[in-house]
């Protein structure tokens, strides 16, 4: 069973922690991203 997180902020430091958890075989799951950005401007 994961542990689902969420990232709140999609800076510099909310990109590269989503970044390490999608390229290591890791237990949690990202459920939401939070950030003040419109959804076109988070890539």
């Amino acid at each position: 069973m994961s542990t689902k997180i969420a990232v709140n902020g999609f800076g510099r430091v909310g990109r590269t922690v989503l970044r390490r958890l999608l390229d290591t075989d890791s237990d949690l799951e990202v459920v939401a991203v939070n950030d003040l950005s419109d959804i076109e401007n988070l890539d």
